[in-house]
C-alpha cells in the first residue's frame, strides 16, 4: 500500500566519521525551513496587526450615543414661577432655572439644591410679559416687560480653587445694564421677544399687545471726549403681520429675523439695515394639519429647526437661488420621534442638537450627518423643556409633572455617519450637496466637512494618469528587452531600468513640484505636441529603415536597431519643445491658459494631473518593466525554439506563445505598479496642489488618501474626529491595495493555469 504524502528519503550518513556533519546539516535544513514558515506566517500576522489595530481605532466613529440616568428631583423653587429657560455650565456641576416671573434660579445638577436666586429690581406696578433666549453660548436671556421695556441678563460662572478643591460660583451679569431699556416708547407690553447680544451690540424684536413689532438695536460707541463708552440705538417699525406671531428669532450675526406662527406660517426678513428691515421670503415650513411646536437655531445660527405636531424634526437654512437671492430651503428632516416636539437644545460647538417630545422621549441628533444618535426613553410624562451641556456632555430635561431630569450623555464624534463619509451632503452655505474634505478653518463657525469620497477619487486619478504613461512604457520595453534586444545590451539596459527604482521619491516630488510643473506650464504645447509626435516619429523611422537596402540593415548586429531610435527620439522631443512658442502663439492666442479657460471652460492648475503622471509614471515604470522583463525572459526557451522551428515569425512567437505563457507575470507586474501608484505619498503630495476636488481633467490636481494622512495627522489631536478619520483613510487605502492585490493574485492563478500547459 503507498501513502498518499510521499516523504523525500532520508540519506544516511556515508560514514561514522561524518556523523556531526550530517546532522548539522539536517539541523540547518529544518531550521531554514521552519524559518521560512515563520516568516510567512509572521507576514501574515503582521498584515493582520495593522488592519485590526486600524479597525480598532475607527470603530468608536460609528458608536450610538450612550445616555444615562444621574439625577431626578423635583423642579427647584417651583414658586419661582414656570420655567422658561434651562441651562449649565461647563463642568455640568451647577444648573440654572429662568423663570417666567425673570428669577435665574441656579441649583446643584445632581439633587436640585438650591445655590442661589436673583433677579432684577423692577418698578412697582412692573411685571414680566415674555421671555427670550439668545444663543446658547452667549448665555443671554431677555425679560419683556409691561410697560414696553426689556432688560437682558446673562448667567455666568467663575472657576476658583480654594484649597485646591473647584468651587463655581455663579452670577447673573446685566449686559445692557440693570435699567430696562426702553423698546416701546408708546410704553405697550410687550408680548413676544426676541433678543440677541454679543458684548458689543444687542438686537432685540419685541410683539407690543396691538400685535405692532419693534425692531431695537443698541450697538456700543466708544466716547473720545468722557473717555467712557455710550450706546448708540437704533429703532424700526417691521410690517404687521397677517399672522398670528407665536414665535420670534433673531440670528447670532445679528442680521436676519424669522417670525412665524403656529399654524406653519414663517416671516424671513433681513435687517441687516436697521432702519429699513426688508421681507426676503414669506413661506410654509409645516404640512397642513400639523402646526410648529419648537422653533431653534442650530448652532452658528444659520439653520433654523422646526418642531412639528406630528414628531418631524426639518431643518431649513438659506440658499441662493439662480437670481442670486436668499431662499430659506428645507435640507432634511428627522422622524426618529412619534410625539409631538415639544422642546429642542442645540449643542454650542456642533451641528448637533436634541429633541423632547410629548413621549417622555429626547433623541438626539446631528444634523449635517443626517444621524440619530440614540433615543433616550426619560419617562412617561410629557417633556416640556431642554437644555444641553456646552460639552455636549449632559442633558437637563423637564417634565410638565414638575420633575428635572439630569442625565449624563457620551456622544464622542456625531459627525460621521455612512452619508457623511461617501455621500453628497448639504452643507450651510452651500448652494447644493457637494462632496468636501475640510478639515480646518480660521473661522470659529467652521464645520468640519470629513467626505472621503473626493481623496479617494483623487487616490484612482491620481493612479490612473501615473499607469497611462508608465504601463505602454514598461510593458513594450519588457518586450523588447526580453525577447528582442541583443544579451549585451540587454545588460546594460535591463540594470539601468532597475536602478530607477532606488530613486527616493521626495526628490522625484521635489523635481516635480519645482521644475516640472513650471516646465509644463510654459512648454505645454510642446508636451502635448510631443506625447503625439515621439510615437507616430518612431513608427515612421522605423518603417523608413525597413526601406533600407538589406545591406545597410545587415551593418547593424541583430538586437542593436533600438539604439538607432535613440537620436530619433531626442530630435523628436527637441522639435516639439522648440516649436511650442510657435504652436501657442498660433494656435491658442500666445496663452494656452487663458484659451482654455475662454474657449474649452478648463480651469488650469499649475500642478496638475499632467506633471503627477508624469512623475510618478516615470517612478512606477521600473517595477512594472522589471517584473514583466523577468517573465517574458524566463519563458522557456524550447517553446520559442519550438515556434520558430514550425516557422513562425519572432513576432507570431511574441504574441501567440511568449506573451501568454508570461500573462501571470505580466498581469502581475501591472497590479504591483498599479498598488505603487495609489500608495505613494511625497510625489503626488508635492507635485499637487493638494486640492481635494473631483475633476477627471488632466489640467486640474487632486488630493490622495496617503498625502492627506500625511499632510494632516501631525496636526489632529489624538483620539479626535478627525484623528479617526484619518485612521479610516489609512484603512480604505489598505483595503484598495488588498482587494487589488487578491484581485491580481486570483487572475495571476487563473492564468497560470490557463497556460502552464504549454
Amino acid at each position: 500500500m503507498i501513502s498518499d504524502s510521499v516523504q523525500p528519503p532520508v540519506t544516511p550518513p556515508p560514514a561514522a566519521h561524518n556523523l556531526r556533519r550530517w546532522r548539522w546539516r539536517m539541523a540547518k535544513d529544518l531550521m531554514a525551513r521552519y524559518g521560512v514558515a515563520a516568516g510567512g506566517v509572521g507576514v501574515i500576522v503582521a498584515i493582520l496587526l495593522i488592519f485590526f489595530y486600524l479597525f480598532y481605532v475607527v470603530v468608536p466613529l460609528f458608536k450610538p450615543a450612550e445616555t444615562k440616568a444621574a439625577g431626578n428631583y423635583g423642579v427647584p423653587l417651583p414658586a419661582a414661577g414656570p420655567t422658561a429657560y434651562l441651562a449649565m455650565e461647563e463642568q455640568t456641576e451647577i444648573g440654572v432655572r429662568f423663570t417666567a416671573a425673570g428669577q435665574a434660579i441656579f441649583f446643584n445638577t445632581r439633587d436640585g439644591s438650591v445655590v442661589k436666586q436673583e433677579g432684577p429690581r423692577l418698578a412697582p406696578n412692573v411685571t414680566v410679559t415674555s421671555s427670550a433666549a439668545g444663543i446658547a453660548p452667549h448665555g443671554v436671556v431677555g425679560y419683556g416687560l409691561s410697560d414696553g421695556r426689556a432688560i437682558l441678563m446673562r448667567h455666568a460662572y467663575q472657576v476658583s480653587f480654594p484649597d485646591n478643591k473647584r468651587t463655581i460660583t455663579p452670577a447673573v451679569e446685566y449686559p445692557l445694564g440693570e435699567t430696562p431699556l426702553i423698546i416701546d416708547s408708546a410704553g405697550r407690553a410687550l408680548t413676544r421677544l426676541a433678543v440677541q447680544s454679543d458684548g458689543d451690540e444687542a438686537t432685540l424684536l419685541a410683539l407690543t399687545a396691538d400685535g405692532e413689532l419693534v425692531l431695537n438695536h443698541v450697538e456700543r460707541e466708544e466716547s473720545f471726549l468722557s473717555e467712557g463708552e455710550a450706546w448708540k440705538t437704533t429703532t424700526a417699525i417691521l410690517p404687521r403681520p397677517p399672522i398670528s406671531v407665536d414665535y420670534l428669532l433673531i440670528d447670532p450675526d445679528q442680521r436676519h429675523v424669522y417670525f412665524a406662527s403656529r399654524d406653519g406660517e414663517l416671516y424671513f426678513f433681513d435687517i441687516g439695515d436697521k432702519v429699513s428691515p426688508r421681507l426676503i421670503q414669506r413661506l410654509r415650513v409645516v404640512p397642513q394639519g400639523k402646526q410648529i411646536t419648537a422653533l431653534r437655531f442650530l448652532a452658528g445660527g444659520t439653520s433654523l429647526l422646526i418642531g412639528e405636531s406630528g414628531g418631524v424634526i426639518s431643518q431649513w437654512f438659506p440658499v441662493r437661488d439662480a437670481r442670486n437671492d436668499m431662499v430659506l430651503t428645507r435640507i432634511r428632516d428627522f422622524t426618529d420621534q412619534r410625539g409631538a416636539v415639544n422642546a429642542i437644545a442645540a449643542e454650542y460647538a456642533r451641528k448637533g442638537f436634541l429633541a423632547a417630545d410629548a413621549g417622555g422621549k429626547v433623541a438626539i441628533y446631528h444634523a449635517t450627518a443626517h444621524r440619530t444618535l440614540t433615543v433616550a426613553d426619560i419617562g412617561d410624562a410629557p417633556l416640556v423643556n431642554l437644555a444641553v451641556a456646552p460639552r455636549g456632555d449632559a442633558l437637563l430635561a423637564e417634565s410638565d409633572d414638575g420633575q428635572l431630569h439630569f442625565w449624563r450623555v457620551e456622544n464622542e464624534h456625531p459627525e460621521i455617519s455612512w452619508s457623511a463619509l461617501w455621500g453628497k451632503v448639504w452643507y450651510e452655505g452651500y448652494p447644493e450637496p457637494t462632496y468636501t474634505w475640510q478639515s480646518s478653518s480660521a473661522s470659529n463657525e467652521f464645520e468640519p466637512k470629513f467626505s472621503l469620497t473626493p481623496i479617494s477619487f483623487g487616490t484612482l486619478k491620481a493612479a490612473f494618469y501615473a499607469m497611462i504613461l508608465a504601463a505602454p512604457l514598461a510593458i513594450l520595453g519588457a518586450i523588447y528587452t526580453a525577447h528582442f534586444m541583443a544579451p549585451r545590451m540587454r545588460r546594460v539596459v535591463k540594470p539601468s531600468v532597475e536602478i530607477m527604482e532606488a530613486l527616493p521619491t521626495v526628490i522625484l516630488g521635489f523635481l516635480a513640484g519645482l521644475w516640472l510643473a513650471p516646465f509644463v506650464e510654459d512648454s505645454l504645447p510642446g508636451i502635448v505636441t510631443m506625447l503625439l509626435v515621439v510615437p507616430l516619429g518612431i513608427i515612421l523611422a522605423a518603417y523608413v529603415w525597413a526601406l533600407f537596402p538589406e545591406r545597410v540593415r545587415l551593418w547593424v548586429p541583430e538586437g542593436w536597431e533600438a539604439a538607432l531610435l535613440v537620436p530619433v527620439v531626442l530630435v523628436l522631443g527637441w522639435g516639439s519643445l522648440a516649436m511650442s512658442p510657435v504652436f501657442e502663439e498660433a494656435f491658442f492666442g500666445g496663452d494656452i491658459r487663458q484659451w482654455l479657460t475662454n474657449e474649452m471652460g478648463l480651469a488650469f492648475d499649475q500642478r496638475n494631473s499632467l506633471v503627477v503622471g508624469l512623475a510618478m509614471g516615470f517612478a512606477v515604470i521600473p517595477n512594472i518593466f522589471s517584473i514583466a522583463e523577468d517573465a517574458i525572459f524566463g519563458v522557456p526557451k524550447h517553446l520559442t525554439n519550438g515556434s520558430l522551428a514550425l516557422g513562425a515569425t519572432p513576432w507570431q512567437t511574441m504574441w501567440r506563445v511568449v506573451l501568454l505563457t508570461a500573462s501571470p507575470g505580466i498581469f502581475s507586474a501591472l497590479m504591483i505598479g498599479f498598488g505603487r501608484a495609489v500608495g505613494e505619498t511625497m510625489i503626488v503630495l508635492m507635485a499637487t496642489g493638494n486640492t481635494p476636488v473631483m475633476d477627471w481633467s488632466i489640467f486640474q490636481g487632486m488630493r490622495t488618501l496617503s498625502a492627506n494622512i500625511a499632510v494632516e495627522m501631525p496636526e489632529s489631536e489624538v483620539n479626535s474626529t478627525h484623528y479617526r478619520v484619518l485612521f479610516l483613510a489609512a484603512l480604505v487605502l489598505f483595503m484598495f491595495t488588498f482587494f487589488f492585490n487578491t484581485v491580481a493574485e486570483v487572475v495571476r492563478q487563473r492564468l497560470r493555469r490557463k497556460y502552464s500547459s504549454l
